[in-house]
């Protein structure tokens, strides 16, 4: 996510302006699951730094998008990253135990080499399956994910509310933009104490607008005949002979890495 200007821009502005947007997106789809199942599967770094250079290389060479844009999308999860591997790398203890350790009065925290190097494997792990999943929606717009759902007989309950919520979080992130904008523009982030008093009234507006929105929206939607199955359309896409024999080699080519390496 992102925004210029005061204007919200989403990931599907990205997967709409991508050049293998017309690549089909159920074998796209395919791709990313499949490389993300072998990147947890196989656990190992150098299957993990192959994967990221191969996506990264699909979505920002072949899909053309700007690098300036793809490294913040992609470091979003950084924060969850970093609490999730800090619980793995550091432990405490009564005694002083491990390589590295700090004594808090209390206690000790300590680490170890082989705490870091596997709290290390598992950040590249994660960003490699990152990385595979952005491939997929910053290449491929929501509506043809929902086709592909479809196709695989994903229950239609679950598909209409992963589209609803998918679409009204924008919706809501919009009306946010704007809103902050207001406040600023209105010097409502001055200082520190103000700051907290514009947050707090815009967090509490939210919901009032929210309620609105969700009103005028579905309102509109029975206006153009909603019966309770949301419907898109489908453009069929043919799956180029290069692209399924490329994506076989290198699906082989990350087994025999890890063959080779484990």
């Amino acid at each position: 996510m992102g925004h210029k200007h005061g204007e919200g821009a989403s990931i599907d502005y990205y997967a709409y302006i991508s050049k293998i947007k017309h690549w089909n997106p159920t074998f796209k789809v395919f791709l990313s699951i499949m490389t993300l199942v072998l990147c947890i599967v196989l656990n190992n770094p150098y299957v993990s730094v192959v994967v990221i250079i191969a996506m990264s290389y699909l979505t920002i060479i072949k899909g053309e998008l700007p690098i300036r844009k793809y490294m913040p999308i992609l470091l979003i999860q950084i924060g969850f990253i970093l609490i999730g591997t800090f619980t793995i790398s550091v432990d405490f203890s009564k005694q002083p135990i491990g390589q590295y350790k700090l004594y808090l009065g209390f206690c000790y925290v300590f680490t170890s080499q082989a705490k870091l190097k596997e709290a290390f494997f598992l950040i590249l792990k994660v960003f490699a399956a990152i990385s595979a999943t952005q491939m997929m929606s910053l290449s491929t717009p929501y509506s043809e994910i929902i086709y592909v759902l479809r196709k695989v007989h994903v229950p239609k309950l679950i598909i209409e509310l992963m589209n609803m919520i998918y679409r009204y979080i924008f919706i809501l992130m919009d009306v946010y933009t704007k809103m902050k904008n207001s406040a600023e523009s209105r010097q409502g982030y001055c200082d520190i104490k103000t700051s907290y008093l514009s947050f707090g009234n815009i967090a509490s507006n939210m919901l009032v607008i929210s309620l609105k929105k969700a009103n005028a929206y579905y309102d509109a939607m029975e206006a153009r005949c909603f019966d309770g199955e949301l419907m898109f359309l489908e453009e069929d896409k043919e799956v180029e002979t290069i692209q399924i024999v490329s994506a076989v080699v290198f699906i082989l080519f990350l087994i025999l890495l890890w063959g080779f390496t484990r």
